[in-house]
């Protein structure tokens, strides 16, 4: 990992920054979440995640303007999804992480 990490030139470190600062936001983890089992409209993630439409719509507009998520009008309605599938292995791997840190610490009052 090391590496990889040096190997990143300004540019590429911004960028990075960039994605990292989109998804500092419980919100729009929450509509990724979501977003997760498929293709959702706005109407159907306000109803999900409890959120009200004019959040959920602005947090989604970040999230689109980082193309973190897609979006796709058929007919009335316009369909969000995952549009960048490095969401699903970073969601993983932190919750994987959260995981092992519970654990941990449930081993540590343990003993």
């Amino acid at each position: 990992m090391k590496d990889a990490a040096k190997a990143m030139n300004p540019a590429q470190l911004q960028r990075a920054a960039a994605m990292f600062s989109t998804l500092s936001e419980t919100s729009r983890l929450q509509l990724l979440q979501a977003l997760m089992e498929g293709p959702k409209t706005v109407t159907e993630l306000v109803e999900e995640t409890g959120m009200k439409q004019g959040n959920a719509s602005k947090q989604l507009g970040i999230l689109h303007a980082a193309r973190l998520v897609t979006r796709q009008r058929k007919g009335n309605f316009v369909f969000y999804a995952i549009g960048e599938p490095i969401i699903y292995q970073l969601c993983q791997l932190v919750c994987d992480t959260l995981r092992d840190q519970v654990r941990r610490d449930l081993a540590e009052l343990a003993s």
